[in-house]
């Protein structure tokens, strides 16, 4: 399973960290599984919300790139940030990537407001989701199906609510693609302890 996290300025670092490390420890531990970095444009590092610089693998072009899935952190929505997932809803660029790849048969996954970023997409248009706590309004005035859980799974669309729900969609996806084994061996690595069961649509 190849794994591209999208990341632009103002990204939330452990909406983004926290499937990364998730997912590369899953591939340590033996499953075919990568994750990468990546940015829409040509750049060296991404500034995140909280001033931590990350260096960049590559360039996704939804046009030619076909990762199995997509994962889009949230960052700044509620403050309505100047660098943030709502200012990259407002231009435009990285929901039509979305959408793009999704039309392609990506999956795509959306956490804390990245949810936000797969609304503006389309993609969850009738569809069960959740957002971080203080977005669920402006999710609830969209025509997703709003539910109340920490991990929404709905087959080749997922989301997660707030910033920590990140490793629980991470580790979901693990054991969805390679069995229980593999989430509770990384769980352990990680010493996180799961608790959640995913709403599943």
């Amino acid at each position: 399973m190849h794994v591209s996290i999208l990341l632009y300025d103002g990204f939330d670092e452990l909406d983004a960290v926290a499937p990364f490390e998730v997912f590369q420890n899953a591939g340590a531990f033996g499953s075919d599984c990568t994750a990468r970095l990546v940015a829409l444009d040509d750049r060296d590092t991404v500034t995140a919300s909280h001033g931590m610089r990350v260096g960049i693998d590559g360039v996704l072009d939804p046009d030619a790139d076909d990762p199995d899935l997509l994962v889009v952190p949230g960052g700044g929505w509620n403050s309505r940030a100047e660098e943030s997932a709502w200012a990259e809803a407002e231009k435009g660029d990285i929901p039509e990537a979305i959408a793009t790849l999704h039309e392609s048969g990506t999956t795509v996954a959306g956490v804390c407001t990245g949810g936000m970023l797969l609304s503006r997409a389309g993609i969850l248009d009738g569809r069960p989701a959740v957002t971080h706590g203080d977005a669920l309004d402006d999710l609830r005035a969209t025509d997703a199906d709003v539910v109340s859980a920490r991990v929404v799974d709905d087959g080749d669309v997922l989301t997660a609510g707030g910033v920590t729900s990140g490793l629980d969609l991470s580790l979901h996806v693990v054991e969805r693609e390679f069995g229980s084994d593999v989430a509770n061996r990384v769980a352990r690595e990680i010493e996180y302890e799961r608790r959640t069961t995913p709403f599943e649509g």
